[in-house]
């Protein structure tokens, strides 16, 4: 009778087994958005002072993107792109005040989680995945749009004998008398070791739930979003990840102080000047390699929280049956350009840091050609063999994935109405419309760093290469979302227009869910 009975259990096990392969037939899915990550990642080649093993471990078996532009140079819009499947042009989300959610486009449309929620997916968040919006309803953090969803939390507090900021003026903990550049908003520019070791900060502890996740059982394929805030500014981190870098031997970005001379408006009038945060940095050599230290800090601290969900996987069953994509959300300058920061169209703030795993890949692969950070959501549809969404923007990546040097084309990134840059192999054209209209044009190839601007050339070559590249400009702006918990009555044009938003965003995406 015992054996009967243990019979019994060990077919029951292997029926059970097959029930969960059968349902699980469709590949898993980890993305990872690391939040402000340039392409200094090792295995993109932006910078090979800059640490992060765990990444380039993922990219020896990956294909890696090194020329990838985003929807929008800052949080909002590239989010908002990438995830709704409309560039901000459509939409009007150009900016971090804009909810992507006030535009119909996006109301009648399911959001990549929800649409592989809809497709049999179960879907699973923490960390900052969507732009965070304030609405009628409190924090719009995203959390609509998963199955699952929990708050990221940890500790931040620093130790402030040991603080930097722009902002308010302080040096290694002291304050400066009269300190110069403490004009200025947005997310303070400031670097301090924190107080609590990494197992307590906020990204790892986002890592680690993950890592219990990977332990789970699922009874349908699982779609996890793994958002790391850092190298997000502030750039509080623990100390052994300052430790990890001599400012005796860090190397300064390339940078010319006539750098922005010869960008002109039809008025001739200059477009930039350097930053607040580069003049800052730059009264002081020292002072400048600090601050490249602690963003180079920031993005080692977040490669071993991503190395905590990619070690995870790695031990877990579902190792050989998910794909995984790694992306910084837009670049970021350390000093060219002179400035620091992002929300420009120069490609130091365009290009990003890209890498695709998929099931059955065993070695790292370097495709060169122009893509966009659009076209995450149609490519993870192709892998999957989901139904296509023929309407959304961007282009499955799935034919690259198996050839790297096909042919491709250029690709475009917005900032702002009216403001857009096209980037091809060669050459990147910058048409800033806003206000004066402002061209640039740079030969990439032989001008890597963007300091000479072609755009005034009378060349015929320069002529033409402008007239192909301006082509290529969305022919249509939306009007701008607006802002943060408000109402438009404006409609914008092609699909971008503000609707009704008194629905709370759950009824919103259960409605949209039925369709």
């Amino acid at each position: 009778m015992k054996q009967i009975f243990v019979i019994l259990v060990f077919n029951l096990f292997i029926v059970s087994s097959n029930i969960y392969a059968q349902k699980t037939d469709r590949p898993n899915i980890i993305l990872i958005a690391v939040d402000d990550l340039n392409d200094w990642v090792g295995a993109m080649g932006g910078n090979p002072q800059m640490l992060t093993p765990n990444m380039d471990k993922l990219a020896k078996q990956s294909v890696v993107f090194r020329n990838t532009s985003c929807a929008g140079p800052v949080c909002c819009p590239s989010r908002s792109g990438l995830l709704s499947g409309f560039m901000p042009s459509k939409t009007g989300a150009y900016g971090n005040g804009n909810n992507m959610l006030n535009s119909i486009l996006v109301q009648e449309n399911a959001t990549l989680p929800e649409y592989f929620s809809k497709n049999g997916y179960v879907t699973i968040s923490k960390g900052k995945i969507f732009h965070k919006h304030l609405t009628e309803n409190g924090v719009d953090h995203g959390q609509w749009a998963f199955d699952e969803w929990e708050l990221e939390n940890g500790s931040s507090e620093i130790i402030k004998e040991k603080l930097y900021s722009r902002n308010e003026g302080i040096i290694n903990g002291q304050v400066v008398p009269d300190a110069k550049y403490k004009v200025g908003g947005g997310t303070e520019f400031a670097w301090a070791p924190t107080k609590a070791p990494k197992e307590e900060t906020k990204d790892y502890r986002t890592a680690t739930w993950f890592e219990n996740k990977l332990k789970q059982d699922y009874d349908k394929p699982f779609f996890m979003a793994v958002g790391i805030s850092k190298p997000h500014l502030p750039w509080f981190v623990p100390q052994e990840y300052f430790d990890r870098y001599n400012t005796d031997t860090i190397k300064l970005p390339d940078y010319k102080l006539d750098d922005l001379d010869d960008i002109l408006s039809k008025n001739n009038e200059k477009y930039a000047s350097p930053s607040l945060d580069f003049q800052w940095v730059q009264q002081d050599p020292v002072l400048f390699k600090k601050a490249i230290q602690a963003y180079m800090a920031s993005a080692s601290y977040a490669d071993d929280c991503v190395g905590v969900v990619l070690d995870a996987l790695r031990k877990s069953k579902y190792a050989e049956n998910t794909i995984v994509v790694l992306f910084g959300d837009h670049g970021w300058h350390l000093g060219e350009k002179l400035r620091f920061r992002k929300a420009e169209l120069w490609k130091e703030s365009t290009q990003t840091t890209f890498i695709v795993h998929v099931p059955g890949m065993t070695k790292q692969q370097l495709c060169f050609r122009n893509v966009n950070l659009m076209d995450i959501y149609p490519t993870l549809i192709d892998l999957c063999k989901l139904p296509k969404k023929d309407n959304i923007d961007g282009e499955s990546l799935s034919p690259l994935l198996a050839n790297t040097t096909l042919p491709w084309h250029p690709t475009v990134t917005t900032d702002g109405k009216g403001s857009h840059s096209v980037i091809s192999e060669e050459w990147h054209y910058i048409y800033r419309g806003k206000k004066e209209i402002v061209e640039e044009l740079y030969n990439i190839k032989n001008d890597p760093m963007e300091w000479d601007n072609l755009a005034n050339s009378t060349k015929k070559e320069i002529l033409k290469v402008k007239e192909q590249l301006h082509a290529l400009i969305p022919k249509v702006d939306a009007v701008p979302l607006p802002s943060n918990g408000k109402n438009n009555a404006n409609d914008s044009e092609e699909g971008g227009k503000a609707g009704n938003v008194d629905l709370t965003l759950k009824a919103k995406r259960l409605l949209q869910k039925l369709h």
